[in-house]
């Protein structure tokens, strides 16, 4: 079970998952239904590990050695399955199909890992230089896992995959800034955005945000948009089920984009969440070549 090493409630983690199951991961539309039933199930094999390390760094609830425990926990199952050895935890149990058809990479989910220890020692970025240092650990490697179960191995495909998910990454932290503070006491807003702007730590307590933090969330948003933009081109160079993959999640990242200044980047006081119609007509203009 789930935490039994390290006394961290599984039921516990798959119920709060379940209650972030509507709000959160929203731009990463995994489980499309067109794509292949073995990609559809091996996309949600990498995604259900990458949601299992990421619920367990964020187990607020449960003392922070623990937590440490269960990610060396996972890590040292993932490093099991990778070698062909039985498992324990069923998530990574259902890794193995991928690990064994699609040849997958074990590093991109050892730096998810990583991430979430990252994140139980550091709550604040000085800079935006720390804050991608950080996506490339807990964004950008879920986007080399997808690349891999398509057969995807150009290192310019790679690169472009990475610019889409740390702007996902980024448009998820603008779109929770009150609950990472709340909940976790995390700041993903750079510090040096933080002072440039006038932004005080404590404005993000507050029910509906405030002139000074709407202008910063304009400026990480338009900074999400360009690379987000830059990475686009991945849609071009993939085929068949990728390319339409792709296309989903930045639509998802464009319609996120949308959802934010539609609120007038007031993430405090209001739910900025994506609409459905924008994601589908963004993908249709992705997949008909138009950026």
């Amino acid at each position: 079970m789930v935490g039994s090493a390290a006394g961290i409630d599984a039921a516990g983690i798959d119920a709060a998952r379940r209650d972030r199951g509507a709000s959160r991961r929203e731009n990463f539309p995994v489980a499309l239904r067109v794509l292949p039933a073995t990609v559809r199930r091996d996309l949600r094999a990498v995604y259900a590990v990458a949601r299992l390390i990421d619920d367990v760094g964020d187990d607020a609830g449960s003392p922070t050695e623990d937590r440490a425990r269960e990610l060396d926990r996972i890590e040292s199952e993932l490093r099991m399955a990778f070698a062909g050895g039985a498992v324990e935890l069923p998530a990574v149990r259902a890794l193995a199909p991928a690990i064994g058809d699609r040849r997958l990479p074990l590093e991109p989910f050892l730096a998810l890992v990583e991430a979430n220890r990252h994140d139980l020692r550091t709550s604040r970025y000085r800079s935006y230089g720390d804050l991608r240092h950080y996506c490339s650990l807990s964004a950008d490697p879920v986007g080399r896992s997808v690349l891999a179960v398509f057969g995807v191995a150009d290192p310019r495909a790679g690169s472009r995959s990475d610019q889409v998910c740390s702007a996902l990454q980024i448009l998820e932290h603008c779109q929770d800034v009150g609950e990472d503070r709340r909940d976790r006491d995390r700041i993903y807003l750079p510090g040096e955005d933080l002072d440039r702007f006038g932004v005080a730590e404590t404005d993000l307590d507050a029910a509906t945000a405030t002139p000074r933090l709407r202008r910063l969330l304009a400026f990480e948003v338009d900074r999400a948009e360009a690379l987000l933009a830059d990475g686009a081109e991945l849609v071009g160079m993939l085929h068949g089920a990728a390319r339409i993959a792709v296309a989903g999640y930045v639509a998802g990242g464009r319609a996120t984009v949308a959802a934010i200044r539609r609120a007038g980047h007031d993430v405090l006081g209001t739910q900025a969440r994506p609409r459905r119609r924008d994601i589908a007509a963004h993908t249709a203009r992705l997949l008909g070549g138009r950026r």
